[in-house]
């Protein structure tokens, strides 16, 4: 596995794995509340979604295939997000850091997915 300068590896598999890993790691930090239990089951299914979506897209068997999976990536990554803006960290600096580096990362997978389809079309 390839890094890049910020240490995020380059394939793009392994950090859509990583990012369901960390979500499901932050997840396990959080108070149970009724919400972010909610919440937490809607951001575990999209996060883990980016990866499997992207691994069927190297899979696809046509280039309509592929950009339809693609698409879905970007919007799981965006699903992401937002579920993530809505966990409640009760205001733990540990927790707030780590929902912000997930939003960032969240974000990067957006951008990258619009990037792939930019250039598939």
């Amino acid at each position: 596995m390839t890094k890049n300068q910020n240490s995020r590896p380059y394939d793009l598999e392994d950090r859509t794995f990583e990012f369901a890993r960390s979500v499901r790691a932050f997840v396990k930090k959080l108070r149970k509340s009724v919400a972010n239990i909610e919440d937490a089951k809607q951001l575990i299914r999209a996060s883990g979604s980016i990866g499997a979506n992207y691994i069927e897209a190297n899979e696809s068997l046509s280039k309509k295939d592929f950009i339809m999976r693609i698409k879905i990536c970007r919007k799981e990554a965006k699903e992401s997000r937002y579920w993530l803006r809505l966990i409640d960290t009760d205001d733990k600096l540990e927790h707030e850091n780590h929902k912000k580096q997930l939003v960032n990362e969240a974000t990067e997978l957006m951008n990258i997915f619009g990037a792939i389809l930019a250039k598939s079309k």
